[in-house]
């Protein structure tokens, strides 16, 4: 049974970068906010600098907005790792003949998508890489129609020997062509 259904698993927003990016913008957006809070009450709120100095208004508002920005954005990052979003798996039944794709979303009526594909609608596996500032090595599923649908999650670049020997791997087991996009 093993050799009829493969199942990949989606690592979605609980990476490391996620909680880095998250516990950095927290830690910078309350030191701005104490900051602002410190030039307006004229009352030192930070341990490391005078903050007392500052003008309320200009550079004391700007930096609360600052501050409440990042929070949020921090806030937000925790969301997204606390509800997993973007995790999920791929399940290939070769006994069902289905290729299955599911990830969760944000909560809500539809946080789980599903998206199902008969072995017959599907025409090969696409392989993208694309060097440059913002690297792409993704695989796709193409199918007949000329829709193309990611396989891979969205995260950091892996090696490309790493990806084009998975994108091999799947094809073989799919029985399908591989194809560079």
């Amino acid at each position: 049974m093993q050799q009829e259904i493969r199942r990949d698993k989606i690592i979605g927003s609980r990476r490391f970068s996620n909680y880095f990016w998250g516990i950095f913008l927290a830690i910078g957006g309350i030191s701005f906010l104490l900051a602002g809070m410190s030039s307006y009450f004229k009352i030192n709120l930070l341990p490391i600098t005078d903050s007392t100095e500052l003008v309320f208004i200009p550079q004391g508002l700007v930096m609360m907005f600052y501050g409440t920005l990042s929070l949020s954005l921090s806030i937000y990052i925790f969301a997204t790792i606390v509800w997993d979003i973007g995790s999920g798996y791929n399940e290939y039944n070769k006994i069902e003949n289905l290729v299955k794709i599911v990830r969760k979303g944000f909560p809500g009526k539809n946080r789980e998508v599903l998206l199902t594909y008969q072995f017959g609608n599907i025409q090969s596996i696409g392989l993208k890489i694309s060097e440059g500032l913002n690297p792409k090595r993704i695989i796709y599923l193409c199918l007949k129609d000329e829709r193309k649908i990611p396989l891979t999650a969205v995260q950091e670049p892996i090696s490309i020997a790493n990806l084009e020997t998975e994108a091999a791997d799947l094809a073989k087991f799919l029985d399908l062509k591989l194809e560079n996009l």
